[in-house]
């Protein structure tokens, strides 16, 4: 995950993402739904006892946070399937739509209706890109 710079993300919204972390964190230690909970509860208390801190204290506060978190990390934290680092992460491939037009007729007659209106939808296109951006001089194309 790319870290964006600690300056321009205010104080409240790195303290949610702190509680957030925290809250995945006991999820990872806490696999009984019982247990968690207890927990979870706990630390909403922790948070919502400094909730009326200066800012002063709340830096200081948030910086003592995110080191007890390090420190605390789960060693094999979970991670969503379809999420990066989950184990199903960029699985399916999502073929482009071009690749339908080298598709066999005898496979576009299986779908006639789906592949009218998708030629309708290209000529419209093309007639957009030509009336937002002019017709394509025929030199530039490379016929020679």
């Amino acid at each position: 995950m790319a870290q964006v710079p600690l300056a321009i993300v205010s104080h409240k919204r790195q303290v949610c993402s702190l509680y957030k972390r925290a809250l995945r964190n006991l999820e990872a230690w806490y696999d009984r739904r019982n247990d968690y909970r207890y927990r979870a509860v706990q630390l909403r208390a922790r948070f919502d006892e400094n909730r009326s801190k200066d800012l002063g204290e709340g830096i200081r506060l948030l910086a003592s946070g995110q080191k007890e978190l390090f420190e605390t990390k789960h060693y094999q934290p979970r991670n969503f399937a379809n999420s990066a680092g989950g184990c199903a992460f960029e699985r399916e491939v999502i073929p482009p739509d071009w690749l339908l037009d080298y598709w066999h007729p005898l496979e576009k007659a299986q779908y006639p209706e789906y592949f009218a209106k998708r030629e309708q939808r290209k000529k419209e296109y093309v007639t957009w890109w030509e009336k937002q951006y002019g017709k394509p001089d025929p030199k530039d194309l490379g016929h020679h």
